[in-house]
């Protein structure tokens, strides 16, 4: 198995979580980014969107981070951790999936851009976007507050992709003054702490060093 992609990025590092959990053996191929490389060939033969990751296992090409992880998680269910259920709970699992996509994602990658990349590449973080976007994460978060006072994970009793999902921008922001809308809230707080101390998390963060 390879991945292209970079270490630092946020889709990257949900594929590299998903493949240490299901302890599974596979070869990173870094993408330079800042070069440009990945809107250059061979990556844009791969990923013809030119956005990373990109995955290869055997004769199998795929990208989008999501997508690759439901592969890895189905073709090697019986190693690792089971990141998945079947039958209703599978149902449950892939709303809160569409939730952590479509709810979650937009708004933290913006506070990642705004408070975390921008400072990286040495650019002026908008205050007035970084305002609007606290908000509306804040407003996502009460909806897991309550979810996770019914089950332990967003998905159900166990951890799942839905929870792996999350964790490379909830690392970043807990960095930043976002950091306070996770701990106000005991059961999310709750939530971080037990995702963000996994072994195979860990294993992600030393891929790049000064995490």
């Amino acid at each position: 198995m390879k991945v292209h992609g970079a270490v630092f990025t946020t889709a990257t590092r949900k594929v590299f979580a998903c493949l240490y959990e299901k302890e599974l053996e596979f070869e990173l191929v870094p993408v330079d980014m800042r070069a440009g490389h990945h809107k250059k060939e061979p990556f844009i033969s791969l990923n013809p969107f030119g956005q990373v990751p990109a995955f290869e296992d055997g004769d199998m090409t795929l990208f989008e981070s999501r997508a690759i992880n439901l592969y890895i998680a189905h073709a090697y269910e019986d190693k690792g951790t089971q990141l998945i259920y079947h039958g209703k709970k599978m149902a449950i699992l892939s709303m809160w999936m569409q939730v952590e996509a479509n709810q979650f994602d937009p708004v933290a990658s913006k506070l990642v851009w705004e408070l975390v990349i921008k400072l990286i590449f040495g650019m002026t973080t908008d205050e007035a976007v970084v305002e609007v976007q606290e908000a509306k994460l804040g407003q996502v978060l009460d909806i897991y507050e309550v979810r996770l006072g019914q089950s332990k994970y967003l998905g159900g009793d166990d951890f799942t992709l839905v929870d792996l999902h999350h964790l490379p921008n909830i690392q970043y922001l807990m960095g930043t003054q976002v950091k306070k809308l996770f701990d106000s809230r005991p059961h999310v707080n709750a939530w971080c702490t037990d995702i963000l101390a996994r072994p195979a998390w860990l294993k992600v963060l030393a891929m790049q060093p000064n995490n």
